[in-house]
């Protein structure tokens, strides 16, 4: 019997300032387009303004890497001149829960940049959302239930509009707020909609096909607890690999690194808070094609002990990116396929 959470759906990158984020994952190799914000008028018969969150994505076939960031009074400026704006428009006793809504999203974002600048956000994408939010319901997960909306497109863009059905995953931390546990916002959106995705842009220059990882740094203590808390969540046992523990999706992996090895995996970083998301992993076509991309913009590049190759967080406001080949040489001069469905092997200690 197949499982109800299949793979990573994205994981989501705050940000302070918008147009220093695009502008990093460009240089990155990536294809980011213009960011949609909500926008109202601050005054009866003014023109709207951005408010609340704005977002973007570096987008795949099956995933993407979502950019985001608080939009409050004085943050327009912050903004790329070409953002998007997607006025509100609801009946007038829908209009002030949207915006209620909307604030409640920017303050957690708010919360998430108290804690530091960079990953805050991991969802984890399912066939079959209801299953998945009856078995979280069983298992003693409490969650918001399963939502409906409308994402929004750029006019002219081509991409139909598409409707997202997805869950958020409830703290038990004081203050958490809905949504949001020790380490940010986690929760399970229903697979993406192939005919939308492939009608977005897809082809980076840095050769990137899929997001293949994400790494969860944990205080030594809390790894057992933490890793109960995944095991709960994605109705699946981790694997020991060395000091981590692996959630094997399909053709992905969630790997938790306790803080006192997290150097081994990933050499010279270090978590801002505890526990934190503290990279993300894509693979690529052509390794040595994307270093050069890397080197050619100025970008600081690492090795992990697996011939991973990382821009670290220092410089990459907050995250380790890391790069992962989509084959790897072996002794006799060939190449080993390593699958974009790659499974077993895809944490950082491969």
């Amino acid at each position: 019997m197949g499982h109800d959470i299949a793979r990573l759906h994205h994981v989501g990158h705050i940000v302070e300032d918008m147009t220093q984020a695009i502008s990093l994952y460009e240089r990155l190799g990536f294809v980011v387009p213009p960011p949609s914000c909500p926008a109202m008028p601050r005054r009866e018969g003014a023109a709207p303004e951005p408010f609340g969150a704005a977002n973007t994505h570096a987008d795949f076939a099956g995933s993407f890497l979502e950019l985001a960031t608080r939009v409050g009074d004085g943050d327009a400026g912050r903004l790329p001149a070409d953002t998007h704006l997607v006025p509100l428009e609801a009946p007038a006793e829908v209009l002030p829960v949207l915006v209620e809504r909307i604030g409640e999203t920017s303050a957690n974002l708010v919360r998430c940049l108290d804690r530091f600048q960079g990953l805050h956000i991991l969802m984890f994408s399912s066939p079959a959302i209801d299953e998945a939010a009856a078995r979280l319901t069983a298992a003693g997960v409490r969650h918001g239930g399963v939502n409906t909306v409308r994402r929004a497109t750029p006019r002219g863009a081509g991409i139909p509009v598409e409707t997202v059905r997805y869950l958020e995953i409830d703290g038990d931390e004081p203050g958490a707020g809905p949504g949001a546990v020790a380490e940010g916002r986690v929760g399970v959106v229903a697979d993406l909609d192939p005919d939308v995705q492939g009608a977005r842009r897809l082809d980076h220059p840095n050769g990137a096909l899929e997001l293949v990882g994400a790494v969860l740094c944990v205080a030594d203590p809390e790894m057992a607890a933490v890793r109960q808390r995944y095991e709960a969540y994605l109705g699946r046992s981790a694997r020991q690999e060395g000091p981590a523990q692996v959630f094997d999706l399909d053709g992905a992996a969630l790997t938790l690194v306790p803080d006192s090895r997290l150097a081994t995996f990933l050499p010279g970083e270090r978590p801002r808070a505890l526990p934190a998301l503290v990279a993300c992993t894509v693979v690529v076509r052509d390794l040595a094609a994307t270093c050069g991309l890397l080197r050619r913009n100025g970008l600081p590049t690492r090795e992990t002990p697996s011939g991973d190759v990382f821009v670290p967080a220092d410089a990459a406001l907050g995250t380790a990116v890391v790069f992962r080949p989509a084959a790897r040489p072996t002794a006799d001069g060939s190449s080993t396929a390593r699958s974009v469905r790659g499974g077993r092997g895809a944490g950082l200690g491969a």
